[in-house]
């Protein structure tokens, strides 16, 4: 049987070694450990990498969405709060989303914190 996909791993919120559920305690919080197989999640760094792709990708959804609304519709200012859910729903699946598969990509890579060899 073929190993899943870190897209599937992340979009199923499983752990990377066994494929269980439970990678988050929350809605972007990784749990401590996974509950199956006992792979520390805490040993993973992975930073603010996903955060900040999510802002240009959420951002320009957003602004295209808001700009083609005003000029297809016009309607008044208030119809734009729509925006604010929208954009808060975006960011904390999309958040979810890509720390899960960064998540994956390292332990699949076995990615390490680098040292310098002497």
């Amino acid at each position: 049987m073929a190993e899943p996909s870190p897209v599937a791993l992340a979009l199923g919120g499983r752990c990377p070694q066994c494929g269980a559920p439970g990678l988050f305690d929350g809605l972007v919080r990784f749990a401590p450990k996974c509950r199956a197989c006992g792979l520390d999640f805490h040993s993973f760094n992975v930073g603010d990498g996903p955060a900040a792709f999510l802002i240009l990708i959420v951002g320009a959804i957003v602004t295209i969405g808001a700009i083609t609304l005003e000029l297809a519709a016009e309607p008044p200012w208030w119809v734009h709060l729509v925006w604010i859910p929208v954009a808060t729903g975006l960011t904390i699946f999309g958040l979810g989303l890509g720390k899960a598969w960064l998540l994956g990509q390292e332990y699949q890579h076995r990615a390490r914190e680098g040292r310098i060899s002497e």
